[in-house]
């Protein structure tokens, strides 16, 4: 576990292996009837409740500052709150691997606004691997959704704010990270803030008969909790490891995963174009891998 811990690689495919694993579910949950925005509160009250309790149990405490507080809301609302609402009300009209794909033009997002703020540059080699990645996501985005079912432009419109929002969650949470706290504990509060968030928004719009429909699904919610809680725990140890850049690259990961699993387990059926650059996508994430080891610049701010 050390050894994973310490991998900047090895946390890239673990966190977005998990991520990816949130599509399937999240197309399982809103085919049941649940409400995209429950089932984003579904995540952060479950892998910030599972988190807070690990975190308690080992001994360690949350000390709340003024930093702290802002830290924990925004980016509760830019890295988790917002996109996960586009995505799982994406979802029943673009198919979750489609979905997953938006994640993958999180890395050209986030390298733009890297460049613009001034924050660390990418060597010759992670820019290929992202240039790569961008080829591969651009020729599956042409296929607007599976195969014979073509999305309104509107849901792939809504899909595409997916990567600007997280991308400008990478750059936040580099720029802003409180000093002297861990990842656990960033965790647990940005998350229990989405949660916090996202009721108040719930009980505003919907009341509470909007959670309903989560006694059909009991399965998937306790898996969804676990590999949400999992997932989350790595996320920030490579937010730490590898940077904002580098950890946009669980997009590409995550797409890769999210495409096999609907395809595979929920009978979605995409085109050649799709499943090719699919190929060119994973050929990106290892170049940008091979990348992570080798020299990097920091851009001077303007």
């Amino acid at each position: 576990m050390k050894l994973l811990w310490d991998s900047a690689a090895g946390l890239l495919i673990v966190t977005g292996g998990l991520l990816g694993i949130t599509l399937p579910f999240g197309k399982l949950a809103t085919a049941a009837g649940v409400p995209a925005m429950v089932w984003a509160l579904v995540i952060s009250l479950g892998a910030g409740g599972v988190l807070l309790i690990a975190h308690l149990l080992l001994g360690q405490r949350i000390r709340l500052t003024a930093h702290k507080l802002r830290y924990f809301f925004v980016t509760a609302a830019v890295s988790y709150a917002f996109p996960n609402l586009l995505m799982f009300s994406a979802i029943p009209h673009l198919g979750a691997g489609y979905t997953g794909i938006m994640f993958t033009l999180s890395p050209v997002v986030t390298l733009v606004f890297s460049i613009l703020l001034g924050v660390r540059q990418p060597n010759l080699t992670g820019v290929v691997g992202i240039a790569v990645g961008f080829v591969g996501a651009v020729m599956v985005a042409l296929t607007r959704g599976e195969a014979g079912q073509p999305a309104d432009y509107f849901w792939v419109a809504i899909g595409l704010l997916i990567p600007v929002s997280l991308a400008a969650g990478n750059i936040y949470r580099t720029v802003d990270w409180p000093k002297d706290t861990g990842p656990i504990e960033l965790a647990v509060g940005s998350h229990l803030a989405s949660a916090t968030l996202l009721l108040l928004g719930i009980l505003a719009l919907f009341g509470w008969q909007a959670f309903a429909p989560l006694g059909a699904v009991p399965l998937v919610v306790a898996g969804q909790v676990a590999s949400a809680s999992a997932m989350f725990a790595f996320f920030f140890r490579l937010q730490a490891v590898g940077g904002p850049v580098y950890l946009s690259q669980i997009g590409y990961v995550a797409a890769a995963v999210g495409l096999f699993a609907g395809t595979i387990f929920l009978s979605e059926h995409y085109q050649l174009l799709t499943w090719l650059g699919a190929a060119i996508i994973t050929a990106g994430v290892f170049i940008t891998t091979k990348a992570q080891s080798q020299p990097s610049t920091k851009l001077q701010p303007a």
